[in-house]
């Protein structure tokens, strides 16, 4: 996470650390806005791919932070693991209970945060987090959650959007009209070898990390702006704070943001998001 700058000169002032508490409720009412399961359905793919990169074994005790609607906890259901997932917006959890029961798999869903993780220290043999604990303001904090509850030797596997690619080029964009709070690092800094590193210092045995992409499809820019607006938080809430002209103007510059990556050749929006996949062996 980005540090406060100091000065050896005992005069000056220490720049403020973000209330990163207070952050973390204002993000949790985002991501409780719109319907995050719409989305995250569409994406299923990668958690299923990041379910074979930690080489999961039937039987290993998995645990799925910020599940969200449970994608990756669901993918490892699947393999017949023992799971849970957590997360810290309710409706999600009752969209994922609702995919399991229909899809027949057995997983279990806790109500909880990603810095303080609802589990004992070394529980579980996997741990994974697709596009979820990355959102975590405080960084540090939920590095150190991931490995307290993945038992040594285990595995902690991640699928985190990269700075350079889509994603983050449109949250680069949704912040030049609605500024994220003064000193929080980017989320998109997960999405970086040499910062995962950084948080998980000498407590990884090994590090991979491999650069992967998830196409996404839509009808048109309009009918992407459509599922965006209504059901993705960080989308629903930027134009929501947002005159009528500064949404105009919003829109305007994610079109240009999606139509720079768009591969379709035709009226359809296709477009690579760009993702590193990380397995962390637990030293």
């Amino acid at each position: 996470m980005t540090m406060p700058s100091t000065s050896s000169s005992p005069s000056a002032p220490a720049a403020a650390r973000p209330d990163l508490e207070a952050i973390k409720t204002r993000q949790q009412a985002t991501w409780s806005s719109g319907d995050f399961a719409v989305i995250g359905t569409t994406i299923q793919i990668v958690a299923e791919d990041l379910c074979e990169a930690v080489d999961l074994h039937a039987g290993e005790r998995v645990l799925d932070v910020a599940t969200g609607s449970g994608n990756t906890a669901i993918a490892a259901a699947r393999r017949f693991t023992e799971v849970v997932g957590v997360d810290y917006v309710p409706a999600l959890l009752e969209r994922a209970r609702e995919r399991a029961r229909a899809e027949r798999v057995l997983a279990e869903f806790r109500e909880g945060d990603a810095e303080h993780l609802p589990v004992a220290d070394a529980s579980f043999d996997v741990v994974l987090s697709s596009f979820g604990v990355m959102f975590a303001p405080d960084q540090p904090r939920a590095a150190r959650e991931l490995l307290r509850t993945c038992r040594s030797g285990g595995r902690i596997g991640l699928a985190n959007w990269t700075p350079e690619g889509v994603l983050g080029d449109s949250f680069r964009c949704i912040a030049k009209h609605v500024p994220p709070p003064a000193g929080l690092a980017s989320a998109m800094s997960w999405g970086s070898e040499s910062h995962l590193r950084s948080l998980f210092g000498s407590a990884a045995a090994e590090l991979r990390c491999e650069r992967r992409e998830f196409v996404f499809r839509y009808r048109s820019f309009e009918h992407w702006l459509d599922v965006f607006r209504t059901y993705y938080g960080p989308v629903h809430k930027a134009f929501a704070a947002l005159d009528a002209q500064g949404r105009e103007a919003l829109a305007q510059d994610l079109r240009d943001v999606l139509q720079r990556f768009n591969r379709s050749g035709d009226a359809t929006l296709v477009y690579p998001g760009e993702y590193l996949e990380v397995v962390v062996t637990r030293a």
